[in-house]
């Protein structure tokens, strides 16, 4: 794969860092198209029970592997948030082939296609499959779900699965919302977040800062245009979990204020009509 979308040499530019006690990112470059730089984001959780939950899992490097080491390295899942993000689990699952694999529906239908012209995918047991028909009753396993919220927002094109991690009040999602600049995942690389028309253009869009009048709009008009009732029942369950911080896959991470930013950039979803 070009590095313009993921960096060659994920080594030298990814950023690890403790967001809390039990959370880890792992934060790399990533450029959109090759021309848009949106960033990516994996979340180590540690869970009560000291097994290791990795959420849209990015390059398995050598730094990666000795700080999992650090914290045990019981990975005991691996998510794969929704259809866009498991460039990686192929790497993840040969080094944790015991490890409980989770994914929305459509996935490993994808991946069997990919694997056809591309022999680096290949086909993974996903013990968890997320539907529109299972998401209401649907059980991970008793220790995930004693620390972890989580719904399926099937309404999403990208068919999103999103984790409340209730320990640290944390929110874990991949492209339900954005928070751009990729200020954090450019860090290490000398380039500038914010270069480029393609980059200035998206992220004036996908921020979350001041009205975020046309993030809301993008939510409201292109992400939710297809089932905006399915779309709005997803935002209001997530907004019904008591999170304080988010965790995105695109973007910097939010600390403290992060339910106020959900309900401006979701407030047309959550009373259920579009103003101002």
């Amino acid at each position: 794969m070009s590095d313009k979308l993921v960096p060659s040499d994920p080594e030298k530019v990814m950023v690890i860092r403790d967001v809390t006690s039990n959370i880890t990112t792992l934060s790399v470059p990533f450029s959109r198209f090759g021309i848009i730089k949106i960033g990516g984001r994996a979340t180590i959780v540690r869970l009560t029970s000291g097994q290791l939950a990795v959420f849209s899992p990015v390059a398995l490097t050598p730094t990666v592997s000795t700080k999992l080491q650090s914290l045990g390295n019981r990975v005991a899942y691996v998510a794969a948030p929704d259809l866009e993000h498991h460039i990686f689990l192929s790497d993840w699952h040969a080094a944790y082939p015991n490890a409980h694999f989770i994914a929305p529906e459509g996935l490993a239908e994808k991946r069997a296609q990919q694997s056809k012209s591309n022999p680096k995918v290949t086909n993974i047991h996903f013990q968890t499959i997320f539907t529109k028909k299972n998401k209401a009753e649907i059980k991970i396993s008793e220790e995930f779900d004693a620390d972890f919220e989580y719904e399926y927002v099937d309404a999403h094109p990208n068919k999103e699965l999103v984790f409340y991690y209730k320990p640290d009040r944390t929110l874990i999602e991949a492209d339900l919302m954005f928070n751009l600049p990729a200020t954090e995942q450019y860090s290490k690389t000398g380039e500038n977040p914010n270069s480029g028309w393609a980059t200035k253009l998206f992220g004036g869009i996908m921020t979350t800062k001041g009205a975020a009048t046309w993030h809301k709009r993008m939510q409201w008009y292109a992400f939710s245009k297809n089932d905006r009732t399915g779309f709005n029942q997803s935002v209001k369950r997530i907004n019904s979990w008591g999170f304080e911080n988010i965790v995105p896959c695109h973007g910097d991470t939010i600390m403290g204020d992060g339910k106020g930013i959900f309900e401006k950039i979701f407030a047309w979803h959550l009373q259920g009509k579009k103003s101002g």
